[in-house]
């Protein structure tokens, strides 16, 4: 026998009306392309959305038409948020940072129709237009620019567009399987992958990843989206914001530490969000600026693994809790989020510090397993490692336009991270399956010899990369980044001295200028492996 209550759709539309009805007043900062830092509201977040869902159905979008983005993060890329998906079309966050042939191919691929730039992205864009003529309008984000309309034809301009609406706009009643957002992986091999969320499993996701003991974002705060908008929809931090009524603020493309560090002063930030190397950069910039970040209590780290040397620095010097969380764009992406147990109440400081170094237990909707390369389920020892397998409520199924389900025979996504798991859950990624390094049979993670260099006064940054071994067939090398001329392999090499086993001690230290990054800002080890894979035979 059914039940007696309410049905009501899980939809984005649903999240900014409710912005707007209840916190339409709260304030949403956008730092603009210009640098100008302009104050909206969510009211107008939500009127400037509905104007922008009628103005696509004036230019004969039909459900579930693709439109995509390359844009900073800013008020319009957050109108464009709700206004694409609340209508009934896929908002198709796209990153700028990506290569001029995988930008083409990911908007080829999921056939967009619109695509929304900023003006940054005006000469790129104009370049590529040749070869994406699969889309119908171009929409610049701002006012009329007749420089910019000489540069692409027939281009149209966001303003305009919603000053010719009206604003009496009311959000479908879609059926909440409907897709509304697609991302594509950045994979360093083949091309991009796309991930296509549906309004359920973004609705939920808000809702899981949102509990006290996940971002436990409020009304009363003040929230940092630094994690860029066409990352996994900002880890959802956009829809969470607006379920909340939380204030936004939006930082645009000035991303440094003291840029970031006086938007935290001016706003009063209490909550950020961000990868490490946003986090590094902070550091800086508070010591160059001399801030202290007084309103900054808590930020959430993920990405990346987090250097562990950063959790005293921040807690110690600045009264700031970084908490680590993990996931992935097949995830949504929240799948993990490190927040102790009451249990853990009893356990000393340092302890607890050490807990915190993890990436933490998933929320109800996320289920985790490790395996062996057979399939066979291993204990959850906190000892035993393991390829790291998920399920949930906004996990993967299949990937955009592919044959076949992403998912094993029985129902888990492989992840592709190593890991371990305890009794409650708790996570620690020792490494990507790609990179961990087998020596002799015996296994080394990248990700603790990493942490271990970057704790290292003198290192700006480090990677660690498995080098081919006549011998042991593969031995660590470090790649480094100095913030000390001084420093020299040897003094680093003995940094290693008893906090791992002597035989995991990397073999080789190579000084370098810079790190190859990826479009999400994480170092690309196959081309360091390519380039320094066989520096160990070279004798």
């Amino acid at each position: 026998m059914l039940g007696k209550m309410m049905h009501k759709q899980l939809t984005i539309g649903s999240l900014i009306e409710h912005a707007g009805r209840f916190h339409g007043a709260t304030t949403v900062t956008s730092v603009e392309t210009s640098g100008e830092t302009v104050h909206v509201t969510w009211g107008d977040i939500d009127q400037n959305a509905r104007k922008l869902a009628a103005a696509l159905g004036r230019l004969g979008l039909e459900q579930g038409a693709r439109c995509g983005t390359i844009a900073w993060n800013n008020r319009r890329h957050l109108e464009i948020y709700f206004a694409v998906s609340g209508a009934g079309y896929v908002c198709h966050t796209i990153n700028p940072r990506l290569k001029p042939e995988q930008l083409i191919y990911i908007i080829n691929h999921a056939e967009d129709q619109v695509l929304f730039i900023d003006t940054t992205f005006v000469p790129a864009v104009a370049q590529l237009r040749a070869h994406i003529s699969g889309v119908r309008h171009i929409v610049v984000m701002g006012p009329r620019d007749q420089a910019i309309a000489e540069q692409i034809e027939g281009v149209l301009f966001y303003d305009e567009l919603i000053a010719a609406e009206d604003g009496r706009f009311d959000w479908p009643e879609l059926d909440e399987n409907t897709a509304s957002s697609l991302c594509y992986t950045s994979g360093t091999t083949g091309n991009p992958k796309g991930v296509e969320y549906t309004h359920r499993t973004s609705v939920l996701h808000s809702l899981g990843g949102n509990q006290p003991d996940g971002m436990g974002l409020r009304a009363r705060d003040t929230v940092l989206a630094v994690v860029p908008m066409f990352h996994v929809n900002a880890w959802g931090t956009p829809y969470i914001a607006a379920s909340v009524g939380a204030k936004l603020v939006l930082p645009g493309p000035h991303l440094d530490g003291v840029s970031l560090a006086k938007l935290i002063d001016a706003e009063k930030v209490t909550v950020a969000l961000g990868v490490p190397t946003i986090w590094m950069g902070l550091l800086q910039g508070l010591a160059e600026t001399g801030s202290t970040a007084d309103s900054l209590q808590r930020t959430i780290v993920g990405g990346s693994a987090l250097p562990t040397v950063m959790i005293p620095t921040f807690r110690d010097k600045y009264g700031v809790d970084l908490v680590h969380a993990w996931g992935m764009t097949e995830t949504s992406p929240l799948g993990t989020l490190n927040q102790l147990l009451q249990k853990h109440d009893a356990l000393d400081t340092e302890a607890q510090a050490k807990l915190r170094e993890g990436q933490g237990r998933p929320p109800y909707g996320v289920d985790l397993r490790i395996v062996d390369d057979e399939g066979t389920v291993l204990p959850r020892d906190g000892q035993t490692q393991g390829n790291l397998q998920i399920q949930g409520h906004w996990i993967i199924d299949q990937y955009f336009r592919a044959d076949g389900s992403a998912l094993t025979d029985d129902g888990w996504f492989d992840t592709g991270d190593v890991a371990t798991l305890d009794q409650d859950g708790y996570m620690i990624i020792r490494d990507r399956s790609k990179d961990i390094i087998k020596s002799g049979g015996e296994w080394i993670s990248t990700v603790e010899l990493e942490d271990i260099a970057m704790s290292h006064p003198k290192v700006a940054q480090a990677a660690a990369i498995a080098a081919r071994h006549p011998k042991w067939d593969e031995r660590p090398v470090i790649i480094a980044i100095k913030s000390d001329p001084d420093l020299n392999a040897d003094e680093l090499l003995s940094h290693y001295d008893g906090k791992v086993a002597s035989w995991q001690v990397p073999d080789r230290v190579v000084f370098v200028d810079s790190l190859p990054l990826g479009g999400t800002g994480k170092v690309l080890k196959n081309k360091l492996r390519d380039t320094y894979g066989d520096i160990l035979l070279e004798n």
